[in-house]
């Protein structure tokens, strides 16, 4: 028997190598004819890149570049002390710079912290010295009220301090109803001005917050409202009193209290709105600034034996942070 040497197994090898390097020839030439698809895969920006977006700087200050966020982002929160509230957000109040929070997008009811927008809604319509007549349909209305009856005659200006120091639900109804015609109407009217303030989770169906089916907001869309609130001059001088001297249209004076204790509690608060329903718990939108720094905090969803030190001790950490980290920001309410 013989076997293959030399002179048969070279021309099979040269015959291998030439049929390899023609199949090689074969997938580089289709490759150059119809090259293969890559698809980029989407991916959130980190918080580093938050930090970096927010480093473009802007005629108001940093700015967030539109191009790195997703469309609907998840704001970035840092870790403050531990407060009871169900939802809560603390802000920078100058910027919109979150500096803490948890759950701030759950929806929930907001109680008499809407009033905000009420008084929003009816500054925007100006004339405050304009004369308003109290009606019928005004008055009824509980629990909280001043007492005003039909057919007395008070200013615009009058009614909306009273309405944001003592939080009284029939000034808010007869201011609504000067401003639109009915309840309905005005509430339609507050939806648009949450709207224009960038409010992506909101339904008001009254002017004054009480418990009523398809009524809700969010921590985060009352920051902004808040944000608002704090720049008018009109509410800002009304929620820091402690007092407001409230003349009847019978001649006699009635002395109101803020409903807001922390005006009394913390030197470094200036106002803001309280509220308060079964539904949606002891809720508290409230403001400080101390050395050139100020906050807002939302509180939503809590109890009253916790609101008022947990606002306190969450405020002064985030002005103590404010001073301490200069102001980088890491995410930011505006657009």
């Amino acid at each position: 028997m013989k076997t293959a040497g030399c002179g048969v197994v070279a021309p099979l090898m040269m015959k291998t190598i030439q049929i390899l390097m023609t199949v090689v020839a074969l997938v580089a030439l289709a490759s150059c004819v119809n090259p293969p698809v890559t698809r980029a895969i989407p991916v959130a920006p980190s918080a580093a890149q938050y930090q970096l977006a927010s480093m473009a700087q802007g005629d108001g200050g940093p700015q967030i570049v539109p191009a790195m966020l997703p469309e609907r982002p998840m704001l970035v929160a840092t870790t403050g002390p531990a407060i009871r509230a169900a939802s809560y957000l603390l802000l920078d109040a100058r910027t919109g710079q979150h500096l803490a929070g948890r759950s701030f997008e759950t929806a929930r009811a907001v109680a008499s912290t809407q009033k905000l927008v009420t008084a929003l809604v009816v500054l925007d319509a100006g004339n405050l010295d304009k004369m308003v007549r109290v009606q019928a349909s005004d008055v009824a209305v509980e629990p909280t009220r001043l007492g005003v009856r039909p057919g007395e005659v008070y200013s615009r200006r009058q009614l909306l301090y009273a309405f944001l120091v003592k939080s009284c639900n029939d000034i808010a109804n007869v201011l609504a109803r000067d401003n639109a015609g009915s309840i309905s109407a005005f509430a339609a009217k507050m939806n648009a001005k949450a709207r224009s303030l960038g409010c992506t989770n909101t339904n008001f169906r009254n002017p004054h917050g009480l418990t009523v089916s398809g009524q809700h907001s969010t921590a985060r869309d009352m920051a902004r409202v808040a944000m608002a609130a704090y720049r008018n001059g009109v509410i800002r001088d009304a929620v820091k009193r402690k007092y407001y001297t409230f003349h009847r249209a019978d001649g006699r004076s009635v002395t109101l209290e803020n409903t807001n204790e922390l005006l009394g509690r913390m030197p470094e608060c200036n106002g803001m709105k309280t509220g308060y329903t079964v539904a949606s718990g002891r809720c508290l939108i409230s403001s400080a600034s101390s050395g050139g720094r100020e906050v807002i905090l939302v509180q939503l969803g809590t109890k009253t034996k916790y609101i008022w030190d947990d606002a306190r001790l969450m405020m002064s950490w985030g002005l103590g942070r404010l001073k301490s980290r200069g102001g980088v920001a890491m995410a930011w309410l505006g657009n």
